[in-house]
């Protein structure tokens, strides 16, 4: 019997079995093959093999994990491990906002390093867009430098409705998740995509203007698409996998050292320094990198980005 995974806490994961019945499943032995190492052996989107001979109507055993096509990772903080969020992703929604909260384009940037190292297509969906500083000249600016760079960039407002057809036809017979910041409004997107799927939404602290954890797993949907949202076409679907609000996002298995292989925007002039590729592309001359700059074919902004994260990883201090 294989299975799909919803979603999983403390070692007990649910799973959409191929019979169409959903059970509560427990790792047989308690330690996955090649899945040790992590925070979490399994995630949502995952495929698994089930136990055959002690299969119950409402209860399994894991066998197996089935190889991952890809999968999203996080260094968790607080376990000092990585951290699947998601797995077998057709796409990587990475929701921001203009504000309420703050906008954090460095959290993109850090977000779009890590979908690019696990060659998973990722898409910049701004939501609140309606808000005064949607229409905000810095704001507008960074989300051209990423449309520039071939990213796609979904404006899009869960109050409004602004964008949501949009995304709606993009995801459609896809599996996709939503990471982003607390507050950001993932799940009350997923609200307006399904009016049959209700998830609690949190209001922002409004002392802090930070956001409530209001998912507090990742959980994979599958969503009857508003047919409104569709021309009137009926019995579309999309798989999403909701997960919980993260303040900062740190990368896992990138260095300091390698994170230019991830900037898209460096890859024309990598190994082209007149020092090669053991340029720091900090101060050196004949740096291609810091010449692309001063011509304006690599944005400051993300220049500045990308000198911050590497500092952050080769020191270990994190900001937000």
């Amino acid at each position: 019997m294989e299975g799909l995974i919803l979603n999983g806490s403390k070692n007990v994961f649910e799973v959409e079995c191929e019979d169409g019945i959903i059970r509560n499943c427990s790792i047989k032995g308690k330690i996955l093959k090649d899945a040790e190492g992590y925070y979490n052996p399994l995630a949502p989107g995952d495929e698994v093999i089930l136990d055959d001979e002690t299969l119950e109507e409402e209860s399994g055993l894991i066998t197996n994990l089935k190889p991952r096509r890809n999968q999203f990772v996080r260094w968790n903080i607080k376990k000092r491990l990585p951290q699947i969020i998601a797995a077998n992703l057709d796409y990587l929604l990475i929701v921001t906002t203009p504000e309420q909260p703050n906008f954090k384009p460095n959290f993109i940037d850090r977000a779009l390093a890590q979908a690019e190292k696990e060659n998973i297509t990722p898409v910049i969906v701004c939501n609140k867009y309606d808000l005064p500083k949607g229409r905000d000249e810095d704001f507008q600016n960074h989300l051209k430098i990423w449309e520039d760079m071939g990213y796609k960039v979904i404006r899009s407002s869960a109050r409004t409705g602004e964008g949501i057809e949009e995304l709606a036809h993009f995801i459609q017979d896809k599996l996709c998740a939503f990471v982003g910041q607390s507050g950001v409004g993932k799940s009350s997107i997923i609200n307006v995509l399904d009016n049959t799927v209700v998830l609690k939404t949190g209001s922002l602290s409004k002392k802090y203007g930070k956001g409530c954890h209001t998912t507090t797993k990742g959980t994979l949907f599958h969503l009857e698409i508003n047919e409104a949202l569709m021309g009137g076409l009926k019995d579309s679907t999309a798989s999403i996998i909701d997960t919980p609000g993260v303040k900062t996002f740190q990368l896992h298995d990138i260095t300091a050292d390698n994170l230019q292989f991830y900037y898209r925007d460096f890859a024309p002039y990598l190994g082209k320094c007149k020092f090669g590729m053991s340029c720091t592309h900090t101060h050196e001359e004949g740096c291609e990198i810091l010449k692309a700059v001063e011509d304006g074919k690599i944005s400051a902004l993300r220049y500045e980005s990308w000198a911050k994260c590497a500092e952050e990883l080769r020191t270990g201090k994190i900001s937000d």
